[in-house]
Formats: structure tokens, sequence, C-alpha cells
């Protein structure tokens, strides 16, 4: 690659010397003489403008020359990212679609993130499937029904049961056994995060948990009826928490509001949720088995900054799609929505 390099650049150098010189004979042989022929009675400066063009032409040609000669500065080698896992329950209904669609973008935006989307299904449903598909993302797909005792049903407060218990631990239970397969001390970097299907993430949310090395925690707006709910920081210690309900629960935060590091779940095997936990209870039933409070590690500026709100989605009103339907006039059930 050197020889030819070298054998171009010589190349331009002797034609850049050869029309040099053709320029000096043809300048010096037009000095004193007369000639007839229509072809020579252009203008002298037309002549030795068409010549600098050639010149301007070698010259930048021995420029690029010279710049694909310099060794290509090599690129720094990216940060290792610890990868953030995060699990997700889901369930079939209207707005299932529209509401991973819209998380999916957002985790799109985040580097190294391994998405766990967990199925509240006896089996993997084809909407779900071609969707993971499509999305663009590193993902697992699983399945795994609610008991019927502690399904919801219609028409019952939000607040009454525990909702995505069985799916959350069935993707912790995923990540015990791929991570066992992992080699070598990196197969435990990382950190877990549990976000529902329906709120709202901001990016750095994403970049404040990456450094968790046990339990990271952060305010999370719009929740418990409250502006936001939050752990009160002093010295750099949550001390308490700014909450409107029960604030003497071993912790009193939402699901959305704390990351876990995957060593520290690997380390304790038995640590779940526990689906018959009291109301508000559910998070503590996790992290009593991990984490002190004073081992708490405070992200979002010491918990003053709010970075993922609680939101819901309205309940779609179909009262006129049921009326075409009774009409045999109902949207095409083909169409997935």
């Amino acid at each position: 690659m050197t020889a030819r390099m070298k054998l171009k650049l010589k190349t331009v150098f002797v034609l850049y010397f050869m029309v040099s010189l053709m320029g000096l004979i043809y300048a010096l042989m037009q000095l004193g003489q007369h000639c007839d022929c229509a072809e020579h009675d252009l203008p002298k400066d037309r002549a030795i403008s068409r010549l600098q063009e050639e010149l301007y032409r070698l010259q930048g040609q021995i420029r690029q020359l010279e710049k694909a000669k310099q060794p290509e500065k090599k690129q720094p080698p990216k940060s290792s990212l610890s990868t953030i896992f995060v699990i997700t329950p889901t369930y079939a209904r209207l707005v299932q679609k529209a509401e991973l669609t819209r998380l999916s973008q957002t985790f799109l935006h985040v580097p190294q993130l391994h998405w766990i989307l967990v199925e509240d299904s006896p089996r993997k449903t084809p909407l779900v499937s071609n969707f993971l598909m499509k999305c663009g993302l590193t993902y697992t797909h699983l399945n795994v029904p609610t008991a019927k005792e502690r399904k919801l049903q219609e028409g019952d407060p939000s607040w009454l049961k525990p909702r995505g218990v069985e799916q959350r631990n069935e993707g912790l239970r995923w990540l015990r056994e791929d991570r066992k397969t992992e080699p070598g001390d990196d197969g435990q970097q990382g950190v877990v995060y549990f976000a529902d299907d329906d709120n709202t993430y901001s990016l750095q949310l994403f970049e404040e948990m990456r450094s968790t090395q046990r339990v990271s925690i952060w305010p999370v707006g719009l929740v418990g009826g409250m502006k936001f709910e939050s752990p009160v920081v002093e010295g750099g210690k949550v001390v308490r928490f700014h909450t409107g309900w029960r604030p003497s629960r071993p912790f009193p935060m939402d699901m959305a509001g704390f990351a876990v590091s995957l060593r520290l779940v690997l380390a304790n095997p038995d640590a779940c949720f526990d689906g018959e936990a009291p109301m508000g209870f559910l998070e503590s039933s996790l992290l009593k088995g991990l984490v002190t409070v004073d081992e708490l590690e405070p992200k979002a500026d010491n918990c003053t900054k709010v970075l993922v709100w609680h939101t819901r989605t309205e309940k779609p009103k179909m009262k006129r799609e049921e009326a075409l339907q009774v009409q045999g006039l109902g949207s095409d059930p083909a169409v997935e929505v």
C-alpha cells in the first residue's frame, strides 16, 4: 500500500514538472513572434489561465495523496456502559399497543438497554410478538398469567390488589437463569428497573440509575394523590420520605422510584415481590430483602428533581363502536389497533 502511494506521488510530481516546463517553453516561444494561425490568436492570459487551472488540479491531487498518506486517527474506545435491564409487565387492552409504542420510542434513545417484556397471558400473543420484532430494541419476550384469585375484576379500583406481581417475578427469574450462563464478572454488571408501560420517563433518569451500586432512588411525580412522592435527603442520606399515605412503611415509595444492581439481585436469589403483601407494601416486600434505608443511593440531584411520572392513559370510550357493531357496521377486526 505504501509503495503504491509513493508511485502515485512520484507520477503527480513528474506531471507537475512537465506542465510547468511546457508552460515556460510556450511562453518563451511566443515572445517576439507573430503567428498568422487563427488558433494561436488566443490572448496570452487565456493560455496562462488554462495552465493555472491544470496546476491547481495537480496541487489538489497532491494534497489528497498527502492526506491519505497520514495514518488515520484511531477513535477512542467507547466507554463500557452497564446494561439497564427494564422489566415491564403488560396485559391485553385497547391501549396496549399504543402504550408499548410510546414506551419503546423512549427506550430507543437509551444506550445499552435490554427490555424484558412480560405478558399477563398463558401464551405469547401475536400482537406483542409482532410488535417486539419491529421495535428495534434488544428484548426478551416472556409470559405468565396472573392467578385468577389475584386478578382485578371489572369495576375494581386499581389499588385493590397488587398488579404485575407474577410478571415482575418472572422477569427476575429469567435474569437469574440467563446470567448464570455469562462467564466472568461482566455477566453480573448491570441495573434492574421496573418500568410500567403507562408511565412517562425522562431520558436523564436512565443515566442517573446506570451507576447504581445497590439500590438507587429518586422522586416520582403525580402519584399517591400528590404532586410527587420523594425520599428526603440530608447529608447525602435518606432520613425520611415525603408521602401522603403510610409513611411508616419500610420503603414508602412507588415502583418507578428505584433501581436495583443486577449483582445484588443475583446475590439474593430468593428476593421477589410478594403477591400477598398488603396494599402499598409491594415495593417493600422486595426491597426489605436487599437493602436498608441507610444504604439507599439518592439520585436526581439528591432527590430534588422529578424524572419519572406515574401517568395513566384514559380508558377509551367505545359507545359508538358498540352501537355500530350491533348494526353489523363495526370497525374491521383485521385492523390491529
